[in-house]
């Protein structure tokens, strides 16, 4: 008898061997629009990308049986459905097993830009929720576990067809465990939870690198300023791989601005790496802040054998960011944002927003007079090249969110989460924007040592990664949370405060007047770390009374009590509401409303609909009146 581990085995090779033998159409024919174009979503990142984009197929296997015997010979498309990608297959399915997750494979016939044997290709994929398996031409090339965040594969040059028609195939398994991140979970009543809605796919776009010789597989440029006035220091370094086999000698030059800047020589063995480092002294440097976003040229080159072989576009803002007295500082000028957290989610895409749909959120938010965006988790791309550019800031989050505190003490789950923390640093740490990094949200609220391990861990990963910027948690705000030592290594205590909404355990935080008192408590616990709201809101969806919970009218009152408290907290390094945009959590999900509409999250001041609720106004209003940088 075979053990279930053999039988997977077994399974997948099949798997595999079918779909190797289904024949591809013909080059010509994938010629005409297999939709491998030079465009890109944003800017930032190496030359020789291409954007897998035009029709693909897709197929579920909810009952995750392999779709062995499925496949027929020849080019027949029958089972799959045309669709394209980014795509989450469960954007209007807002049922339990939804929500629980299944499996699903996408596929994508495709010809190579170049047939040429000199370069070697690269398959991004910037996030897939939440397992992934790559094959090419039923080949196993590569996996991923995780989403929000990028993962690259490297095609093995035995697998493809540099001259033909290539099959790309991709298994999706969006069901999570309770020790993934966000964690599988269920309420009481026993229905699938997560924090917010599991959609699964292929969520965000996929690219396919071409890669000449030499790829520029990591690059940083790091800022260094003391003070407002003072001379600034940037620090280069870039990692080059050699994807031949024979050894090579790599020159890597970048830029401040008109200024050329030698990063580096070396000699890279055929098939390894090698980084090179410069630190180049910046004479009165123009700083970049919400006031002047101004950004750098700071590109990338890689050259070799007399030619440049690949690029990297870059950008960067020279500015200070740092926690000193309890406040936080940019440039040494205080800073108190207002803003929003947002999530990824819409009526027609669900999570795999388009390009427009971002920037219309980013919009939204400076048209409420925001400096400051949040997610749950990593957000694409885009999000933080625009916030760059327009000079607003970002606290940026892993989905390490209400684990379980059994699971916090497994070293297996403390190593996954820390390595989680440093693959987001190393993502998006080349962004001046970014001012945060957030280790989690809504632990537990009362820690003990599997927690304080965790929060320990996952600091130190974040400052090794990138010793510059401060390292937050978010937590929910209870008043009998008292201080915590655990929270030691940290510069940013985030509080997500509903009083006179949620009760709380207990009903502590039922009355919304005990708001001020908590947030001095705070405040007095952690007079060395900055505190912001990192969460405040109340949700809204009809007409009423102000005194009737859940109408537009008490969403009003309620958040001008709220924001009216803030404004007497000198000390407080900014708030931000939950959520600037409606989003979907999950099945029967009522948020306190008494009067809810399903899977809906409410306390956004704009639905789903694109809709301005009246509380958009009053947050504006209070927005636009708070000095947010400088005062």
């Amino acid at each position: 008898m075979f053990s279930t581990s053999v039988m997977v085995r077994r399974s997948v090779l099949l798997i595999a061997t079918a779909l190797a033998l289904v024949a591809l159409p013909a080059p010509a024919a994938l010629a005409q629009g297999d939709g491998i174009t030079t465009k890109t979503l944003y800017e930032t990142g190496p030359s020789g990308r291409y954007l897998v984009g035009g029709t693909w197929l897709f197929r579920a296997d909810p009952a995750d049986q392999g779709l062995r015997g499925r496949w027929q010979s020849g080019a027949s498309t029958s089972g799959w459905a045309p669709t394209t990608v980014p795509n989450a297959w469960n954007a209007h399915d807002f049922s339990n097993a939804s929500m629980a997750g299944s499996v699903g494979w996408y596929r994508k016939d495709f010809r190579l830009p170049s047939s040429s044997a000199r370069l070697s290709w690269v398959l991004r994929f910037e996030s897939v929720n939440y397992r992934a398996r790559v094959y090419l031409h039923g080949r196993l090339i590569g996996r991923n576990t995780g989403a929000y965040l990028p993962f690259e594969v490297r095609v093995p040059a035995s697998a493809l067809q540099r001259g033909g028609a290539n099959r790309l195939v991709v298994r999706v398994d969006s069901r999570r465990l309770p020790t993934d991140f966000p964690p599988a979970g269920a309420t009481a009543s026993g229905i699938p939870s997560g924090g917010w809605w599991n959609y699964g796919g292929i969520l965000r776009e996929v690219y396919l690198r071409k890669v000449d010789g030499v790829d520029l597989e990591q690059v940083l440029v790091r800022p260094l300023l003391r003070c407002a006035r003072c001379d600034a220091t940037v620090v280069y370094r870039a990692t080059v791989r050699n994807a031949g086999r024979a050894a090579r000698t790599v020159s890597v030059t970048s830029r401040l601005g008109g200024r050329r800047v030698a990063v580096g020589t070396a000699h890279v063995r055929g098939g390894r790496t090698a980084t090179v480092t410069k630190r180049v002294a910046v004479r009165r440097p123009h700083l970049w802040s919400p006031d002047d976003p101004y950004l750098y040229d700071t590109s990338f080159a890689a050259a070799s054998g007399g030619r440049t072989l690949q690029r990297y576009t870059l950008h960067t803002g020279i500015r200070s960011i740092k926690v000193s007295g309890g406040r936080l500082y940019l440039n040494g000028r205080r800073l108190d944002p207002r803003g929003f957290g947002t999530h990824e989610d819409s009526l027609d895409n669900g999570s795999a927003l388009t390009i427009a749909q971002r920037e219309q959120q980013i919009q939204w938010a400076r048209e409420a007079g925001a400096t400051m965006l949040r997610g749950h988790y990593p957000l694409h791309p885009y999000y933080y090249e625009r916030l760059d550019q327009l000079g607003m800031l970002a606290w940026v989050e892993v989905p390490v969110y209400s684990t379980e505190t059994k699971y916090l003490g497994r070293p297996s789950w403390r190593a996954a989460a820390a390595r989680l923390v440093t693959k987001n640093v190393e993502t998006n740490r080349n962004h001046p924007s970014v001012i945060v990094w957030s280790i989690a949200n809504e632990l537990s609220a009362q820690p003990g040592p599997s927690q304080g391990g965790y929060i320990a861990a996952a600091a130190r990963a974040a400052r090794r990664a990138d010793p510059t910027r401060p390292v937050g948690l978010a937590v929910a705000g209870y008043r009998t949370a008292g201080c915590q030592s655990e929270y030691a290594p940290l510069d940013i205590i985030g509080v997500n405060v509903y009083f006179g909404w949620y009760p709380g355990p207990s009903g502590q935080i039922a009355d919304r007047s005990l708001l001020s008192e908590y947030l001095d408590g705070v405040r007095r616990c952690y007079r060395r770390k900055a505190v912001m709201v990192t969460e405040f809101g109340a949700e809204a969806n009809r007409d009423g009374p102000a005194e009737e919970r859940g109408t537009y009218a008490f969403q009003q009152d309620w958040i001008n009590y709220v924001t009216g408290v803030f404004a007497t907290k000198s000390w407080l390094s900014g708030a931000l509401y939950w959520t600037l945009e409606e989003f979907n959590v999950r099945p029967e999900w009522d948020g306190g409303n008494p009067w809810p509409s399903a899977q809906l999250h409410q306390k956004a001041v704009i639905t789903m609909a694109g809709v301005k609720k009246p509380a958009f106004a009053d947050l504006q209003r209070g927005y636009r009146a708070t000095r947010q940088y400088g005062g």
